[in-house]
């Protein structure tokens, strides 16, 4: 067991927006109720972008060693919690405000630890965070949307993984707007039905043309961009629903048709709070989707990176060039 507070490790730093890199810290040591995780495997959120590029949350720049990184898995290996031990195999899902999962090792309160099989395949399973979200957000929609014409704006993993659990769902259509090739290419795999490769006033032409003029019933905004929080209302149909899935890019306030969103008629809600949810059920639900073989998330990983080339890790993510979706952060 290491002793925690004694050694050094390597922990990614945003030092200012938009600027981000590895350095050596201290590792940092539980207090009671809380655990100490190695951190075996990580990937980067579109959350993360948006925090860093713009600070959006965060409390200030240079940020805490660690921050904004929330998709982990890891070992225990120190424990001041009743409720796991060292030895065990957790997904950390830390609040986004206060995660540090990038970083060799991490203390998490256990409210915000799942217990996992000891024989998951790590790096799989740190997708349940945000797949978990997805199953989380859906909760709030109808049990069975059958008949339905879903859209899905924007193809990276939240996207993608919001197409698998709409089809679960009984999606009679799903539609994606995505204007990199790849990521509609692999949307297709995923359940997508139609697929738009335009974005703006040329794809809401194209939702109407695929929904007989009428919009979708369920739009789902996956991008979190001003441009696409105001389009979301003009792909909608009336009186349908939309959920606004992805992070705000600024805390910042910025244009919004509010005019197009009231004349919609349409029921909104926003997705945030899936790391309170008692039990952590829609993360343990993730997991199992995973680890059973239900969802394949294999082919999401586009790229692995060391945590010591994190600055190269948030490039590619960035810049989302060379199949870029899902970019996951190795430890070894």
């Amino acid at each position: 067991m290491i002793a925690s507070g004694t050694g050094l490790m390597r922990a990614a730093i945003a030092f200012e927006k938009g600027v981000v890199r590895c350095d050596e810290v201290e590792i940092p040591h539980p207090v009671a109720g809380e655990v100490l995780v190695r951190t075996r495997a990580a990937s980067i959120c579109g959350s993360d972008l948006h925090m860093v590029n713009t600070g959006w949350a965060m409390h200030t720049f240079p940020a805490m060693a660690g921050h904004p990184g929330h998709e982990a898995v890891g070992e225990v290996v120190e424990s001041l919690s009743e409720k796991f031990a060292a030895g065990d195999i957790v997904l950390t899902t830390p609040h986004i405000w206060n995660s540090r999962c990038f970083a060799d090792y991490q203390v998490v309160d256990d409210a915000h630890v799942l217990k996992l099989e000891l024989n998951v395949d790590i790096e799989t399973v740190t997708l349940a965070q945000q797949l978990g979200t997805v199953v989380y957000a859906a909760k709030r929609l109808p049990s069975s949307l059958e008949g339905q014409t879903c859209l899905v704006v924007g193809q990276g993993s939240a996207g993608l993984f919001w197409n698998f659990v709409l089809k679960n769902l009984g999606a009679a259509k799903i539609i994606s707007i995505e204007p990199l090739a790849w990521r509609r290419e692999l949307g297709l795999a995923y359940g997508v039905d139609e697929t738009i490769d335009v974005t703006g006033d040329a794809g809401i032409e194209a939702v109407r043309d695929l929904t007989d003029g009428k919009g979708a019933d369920l739009v789902i905004e996956a991008v979190g961009t001003t441009p696409t929080l105001s389009q979301a209302f003009h792909l909608v149909r009336n009186e349908g629903r939309v959920v606004l899935f992805g992070l705000p890019e600024s805390e910042e306030p910025v244009p919004f048709d509010y005019s197009q969103m009231f004349k919609s008629r349409a029921d909104v809600f926003t997705v945030l709070g899936s790391q309170d949810e008692p039990g952590l059920t829609s993360y343990a639900e993730a997991a199992r989707l995973i680890s059973s073989g239900e969802i394949d998330v294999k082919p999401i990983i586009s790229h692995r990176v060391n945590i010591g080339e994190i600055d190269r890790a948030f490039e590619i993510a960035n810049e989302r060039v060379d199949g870029a979706v899902k970019i996951g952060i190795t430890f070894d």
